[in-house]
């Protein structure tokens, strides 16, 4: 069973309001409850909880008591025995101030119950307590790049050499103004087709791209990497039959290769930053 929890409030609650509080949850747990429950229950400090403890543990108002004392404080109290002059009669000493009379069943005061034992489950703590030994590691991610390496160079050669088997080659990227800046446009094939594909990739597994995105990431990134296995089917029968160009067909559609990368990239873009907004 759970004790009610109190909603924080802007004032100092009073003990006339505390103890009907307290004395439900003493019902409610069958027992008087200790100083340390009463404090974070009823969201007090420690003065105020002894004095609510002190209040529940008191006997009715109806039961005679050992040191009786008068309501009044400026009466003072009545000596029931004529005592000498010679003799002077003790003041009994200030109890507690009087708490309101309230209705409830005498039970038995409880000592502090043991604090409990802190969970060792991390994911039991918040998250600024959980230990740093203790924090899950991130994954390792380069022995994944190492594995990669291979596959990207045969990759880059695969699609370097069909660019050379289909028209790609070297060219002047200033003409009649530098003439000796020039350019294999080979290499644009692997760049574009598996560099887009992996981005593709990413942007459909992590989760951080928009829905809409993530849908055309998922279809363009299995287009990418469709298309970039055939241009290395067709490059290695090409090269192991000996030939020296590509036939028209194949040359067409690598033609088109750069042209479809630039328009999918331009589209994942596009969707990525419109998903944000």
């Amino acid at each position: 069973m759970t004790a009610p929890t109190l909603a924080p409030s802007a004032y100092p609650p009073d003990l006339a309001e505390l103890i009907p509080q307290a004395r439900d949850l003493a019902a409610e747990l069958g027992e008087i409850p200790s100083q340390n429950r009463l404090k974070k229950t009823l969201k007090v400090g420690t003065p105020k909880a002894r004095a609510v403890l002190a209040a529940l543990t008191a006997p009715p108002a109806g039961e005679p008591t050992t040191n009786p004392v008068d309501t009044e404080p400026d009466t003072p109290p009545t000596p029931v025995d004529p005592v000498p002059d010679t003799e002077t009669t003790p003041t009994p000493e200030p109890l507690p101030e009087a708490m309101p009379d309230v209705a409830s069943p005498q039970l038995a005061p409880v000592t502090d119950p043991e604090p409990p034992a802190t969970p060792t489950d991390p994911a039991a703590l918040p998250a600024d307590a959980v230990p740093e030994d203790v924090k899950a590691r991130r994954p390792v991610v380069w022995p994944v790049l190492i594995l990669c390496l291979p596959a990207f160079v045969a990759i880059w050669a695969g699609w370097v050499e069909m660019g050379r088997l289909t028209g790609f080659g070297k060219v002047a990227l200033l003409p009649g103004i530098a003439d000796s800046v020039v350019l294999d446009t080979a290499i644009t094939l692997p760049i574009g087709v598996e560099t887009y594909a992996a981005y593709a990739l990413w942007a459909w597994l992590s989760g951080r791209a928009p829905q809409q995105a993530r849908r055309f990431a998922k279809c363009s990134a299995i287009a990418s990497l469709a298309v970039g296995a055939l241009g290395q089917i067709a490059y290695h029968l090409m090269a192991a039959a000996g030939w020296s160009t590509a036939p028209w067909l194949i040359t067409a559609v690598v033609a088109c290769i750069p042209v479809a990368v630039l328009g999918m990239g331009a589209a994942l873009a596009h969707l990525m930053h419109s998903g944000r907004n």
